[in-house]
């Protein structure tokens, strides 16, 4: 499968925007490593802040849970101490990214990861004409199930990741890899969808140059 690890994250926050004042509530990181997730950090996080009633209705966090829960000065080295070098991914990643980043920033420590890849962008590439690409509607109609609630950072987590890992062995089928670097989830990312078709092949004859290449100097 992935021939370096990913991280997944997830966040489930107060609200939007970390400009706006929003914090982080709760936390999961979950590392894949090949084709399955081999470790996780999960944590409530207390933020000192008061969470407001609709996300207590989305989420099921209440005000008691992360009064109670480790502070943000504990968890989010814990987390970037994680988190590494690796490449991160999340659903919507743009979203966890710039929470991750503003967390850091308010302790003095720049995020590492070596590259974003958004499971919801790679999925209107690679599977393109779905009527939604929501998590839970996406994972729905790829045959993933919720093992957890919805709107808690595990169980979204834990479904991200198996979008992404359906992704890349969709990916894997349809152009014959053995193995997916998740630097071509990072460029097909940034590919515009209608040119992901063009992308691949000729990453697929560059790669399948390499590799003759190699055996021919072996």
């Amino acid at each position: 499968m992935f021939d370096r690890p990913i991280v997944m994250l997830d966040f489930e926050t107060t609200g939007l925007s970390p400009d706006m004042g929003d914090r982080i509530t709760e936390v999961a990181a979950l590392r894949i490593v090949g084709g399955e997730i081999r470790e996780r950090y999960v944590s409530l996080v207390n933020c000192g802040v008061r969470i407001p009633s609709f996300i207590t209705q989305l989420t099921g966090i209440t005000q008691s849970m992360v009064d109670s829960a480790p502070s943000a000065g504990r968890v989010v080295p814990e987390l970037l101490d994680f988190i590494g070098g690796d490449i991160l991914s999340a659903h919507n990643a743009s979203f966890d990214e710039k929470f991750l980043k503003a967390e850091g920033w308010r302790i003095g420590r720049p995020t590492a990861h070596a590259g974003l890849v958004c499971s919801l962008k790679l999925s209107r590439r690679l599977f393109p004409g779905l009527p939604s690409y929501k998590l839970g509607n996406l994972s729905s109609q790829l045959g993933i199930a919720f093992r957890g609630t919805a709107h808690r950072a595990e169980a979204d987590a834990e479904v991200a990741a198996e979008v992404l890992l359906h992704a890349a062995r969709h990916l894997g089928r349809t152009h014959g890899l053995e193995r997916v670097a998740p630097g071509l989830l990072v460029s097909v990312n940034k590919v515009a969808a209608a040119k992901v078709p063009v992308f691949l092949d000729k990453y697929i004859k560059l790669e399948r140059q390499r590799m003759e290449e190699a055996r021919a100097a072996a």
